[in-house]
């Protein structure tokens, strides 16, 4: 079963908190029982990774009940059943929802305030029923727009590294290790990367910056719909072997294929693959081709960073 919507949690938590004060942890496991979650649906987190989906709809079902007082707190992080909350739980309702809570002044108020320019009571339970308001938390709206935000900046960045030179696809590539900690300083990693150039090898990078250890690299700049293929793969780990190297990553715009991926699992070297998805995961987590837009505090596209063709 899907986890319940915030506004179908309501009335189990309002049921739970009827004997003593409780709070959403002590309660979690017992509400999930009755929906019949599994495990990995308890355990399910928000896109961020910061929260469980089930808690995060929990604590807002309780918020909102909270604002139209139907639960008090007696201290913070527990709450109880109010007289109001336990009215209702008195006749015995099939749902609470947020249009239950439209009949309480007190929600009413927190919802739109007192402005005498709000809408009527009709206009107001139709906006809570729109989709954006009445399935999913105000976290989970965020973090939506969020990822979509974040799809198109990686979906822009792929665009951008295909309309640049091989030469600048290599320059990226030490941008971002450099970024992550390998190769010491940027020129020292420039000398390193562009030294080898043959063997099926692209260059070596050192992985920290004595020296003390090496990493061999492959970039492939492909069209999105040109997977790397295993004899690919297999050609860069012979390179290796000939190198006497243990470590090997190899970066492409495009993807691998499955063949290419099980290939890997199973060698005796280390070697990482990283497609056109990580390619962009990386770049935007490290800072490398997008800038942070202060007025509005995401990521976007760094068009000084992609002028640089040769």
């Amino acid at each position: 079963m899907a986890i319940p919507d915030y506004q179908s949690l309501m009335l189990p938590i309002l049921r739970n908190a009827t004997e003593r004060d409780v709070s959403i942890p002590e309660i979690a496991d017992r509400i999930a029982d009755e929906f019949g979650l599994t495990q990995d649906e308890k355990d399910s987190l928000l896109p961020s990774g910061k929260q469980r989906i089930l808690h995060n709809r929990m604590h807002w079902a309780k918020f909102y009940m909270s604002k139209a007082g139907l639960l008090d707190s007696p201290r913070r992080g527990r709450f109880i059943a109010s007289a109001d909350g336990r009215k209702v739980l008195a006749r015995n309702p099939s749902r609470i929802d947020l249009e239950t809570l439209l009949n309480y002044p007190l929600f009413r108020e927190f919802y739109k305030g007192n402005d005498s320019a709000s809408p009527s009571s009709l206009s107001l339970s139709e906006d809570l029923k729109s989709p954006s308001v009445s399935m999913v938390t105000p976290e989970e709206q965020i973090e939506a727009a969020y990822l979509d935000i974040l799809s198109a900046l990686q979906a822009d960045l792929l665009v951008r590294i295909q309309q640049n030179s091989s030469n600048f696809f290599e320059e990226l590539i030490i941008s971002l290790l450099v970024a992550m900690g390998y190769g010491g300083s940027h020129r020292h990693a420039a000398q390193q990367l562009g030294r080898s150039g043959d063997g099926g090898v692209d260059g070596v990078i050192n992985e920290d910056p004595l020296g003390l250890d090496r990493v061999y690299v492959q970039a492939k700049r492909y069209a999105s719909a040109n997977a790397v293929s295993r004899p690919d793969v297999q050609a860069f780990v012979g390179s290796l072997v000939g190198f006497g190297a243990t470590k090997g990553v190899f970066v492409t715009t495009s993807y691998f294929s499955s063949q290419a991926c099980e290939y890997v699992r199973h060698l005796s070297q280390r070697v990482i693959l990283i497609d056109g998805q990580r390619l962009t995961d990386l770049m935007i987590e490290h800072n490398v081709g997008v800038r942070i837009d202060r007025a509005v505090e995401i990521k976007r596209i760094d068009e000084d960073f992609f002028l640089g063709e040769d």
